[in-house]
């Protein structure tokens, strides 16, 4: 087996990994998180009610591992694309390594206020902290997914250009339309599943 395939079965792991830290912030004890409940504590109150701290502490911790691993998949993507074009290869990087910095730290700024709100005792005051907290911290989240973008328009791009050797169809297995289409099914970790399985099609394809 190649390095080359190697790195995308870590990128499958890690994207698998990152995709359970997802849903354990998505998925509560008492029903689904919402963006839309942070305007309501006593909707959030009950979502959050009888989370185990060690949840959302998981998730953080386990999520920093996760974008390690996948983050070999994607430098191993750009090393590649530099065969067939030099500028997309520098896109390309540039848009990995936005998502391995930002998105770490988006990642933990998710976890953290659950954590916090959480241990705070669920309280109007826990909910107005963390919503600031969320707020001053969103950036992170803004350049993640500027990340996913520049990587996926650009590997996308040159695919259906037919610069490299594959197939133009399988420009379908890029992050940002698998991406694309997983977030109408409304699952945590939407975009996890999407990245492995743009790493699965590629594994058998390179």
């Amino acid at each position: 087996m190649t390095i080359m395939k190697i790195l995308m079965l870590a990128a499958i792991a890690g994207h698998l990994l990152c995709g359970y830290c997802d849903c354990l912030l998505t998925y509560l004890p008492r029903g689904r998180f919402r963006f839309e409940d942070m305007k309501n504590n006593q909707k959030l109150a009950q979502a959050f009610d009888g989370l185990p701290l060690r949840n959302p502490m998981k998730s953080m911790l386990l999520g920093c591992l996760a974008m390690f691993l996948f983050f070999f998949g994607y430098l191993a993507l750009c090393h590649w694309m530099r065969a067939y074009s030099e500028l997309c290869a520098a896109l390309m990087l540039v848009g990995c390594v936005c998502v391995a910095t930002f998105g770490m730290a988006h990642h933990v700024f998710c976890g953290v206020p659950e954590w916090l709100y959480v241990r705070l005792g669920r309280t109007q005051e826990a909910l107005d902290i963390i919503n600031e907290f969320f707020r001053k911290t969103s950036i992170t989240m803004v350049m993640c997914y500027l990340g996913f973008l520049i990587f996926g328009v650009t590997f996308f791009a040159a695919v259906v250009s037919g610069i490299t050797p594959l197939p133009r169809w399988a420009c379908i297995f890029n992050v940002l339309p698998l991406m694309l289409a997983f977030l109408p099914l409304r699952v945590g970790g939407a975009g996890n599943w999407a990245g492995a399985v743009m790493f699965l099609g590629l594994f058998f394809l390179m």
